[in-house]
């Protein structure tokens, strides 16, 4: 089961955390992977993983803001690899601020990069998808777009922003085979959540029912199952990954 032999997954932000445990669970179920990074260091660094793994793929450096560098770069693995059949949208960043303390810029970058970038992405990598008549797009969201949280409106209704996104494309792409989902992770185990003071680490632990962080590859692993054929009647859901948190 969830085998995905034959697939090409384009994962954004693939250089750590989720996006790397999504670009080497679905590379070890049988995806080739493109996994991108905003470096060039970083990029060398998924390419590095996926070998390590004995996965077939690379690395590349993707800008997710600039439209010009996401055409290139789907046209350079369409060009190599063939149809991206698989794409995983987790590039993003936070940038927290109280509202009336925080900057136009540190709004509009959250947005861009958050959001617009899955705009972009999405459509570069979807005419493939409607020729082809099949396809799966995962976008990651966030428990917060859906709790909100304080400090974080700019990243809340960005993740907010995805979800209907995913709904409204969902609906628009059905028929032509190609489903639509997303995953809304909770307070997961990344260099976000190492950098927080210990005694935050522990206020959250305290509040999931399942009693402790999430890890990559508990995130991993729901995208892997909606990549694959057994997922082939679901889509417009988000999926929460999260210990019960929400």
């Amino acid at each position: 089961m969830f085998a995905l032999q034959g697939e090409i997954a384009l994962v954004t932000g693939a250089s750590r955390g989720i996006g790397r445990a999504v670009a080497l669970s679905m590379g070890l179920q049988g995806a080739l992977i493109v996994g991108t990074s905003t470096s060039g260091f970083g990029a060398q660094g998924v390419t590095a993983a996926l070998d390590e793994a004995g996965i077939d793929g690379r690395g590349t450096v993707l800008d997710v803001t600039q439209g010009e560098s996401v055409i290139n770069a789907v046209g350079q693995i369409q060009k190599q690899f063939g149809p991206i059949s698989i794409l995983v949208n987790n590039a993003g960043k936070t940038r927290d601020s109280l509202l009336l303390r925080m900057k136009d810029e540190e709004w509009d970058d959250i947005l861009e990069t958050n959001l617009s970038s899955v705009f972009r992405v999405t459509k570069a990598c979807l005419r493939g998808m409607v020729r082809a008549r099949r396809g799966r797009v995962i976008n990651v969201t966030s428990i917060v777009g859906a709790t909100g949280n304080p400090g974080q409106t700019n990243y809340a209704a960005a993740k907010a922003g995805l979800v209907g996104f995913t709904k409204s494309l969902a609906s628009e792409v059905a028929s032509r085979g190609i489903t639509v989902n997303g995953i809304a992770p909770g307070f997961i185990e990344t260099d976000m959540t190492s950098s927080l003071e210990q005694s935050r680490r522990d206020a959250l632990v305290t509040a999931i029912p399942l009693g402790r962080l999430g890890v990559g590859e508990d995130v991993a692993a729901a995208a892997v199952f909606l990549a694959s054929a057994e997922a082939s009647y679901i889509t417009g859901q988000v999926i929460g990954i999260n210990g019960g948190l929400a």
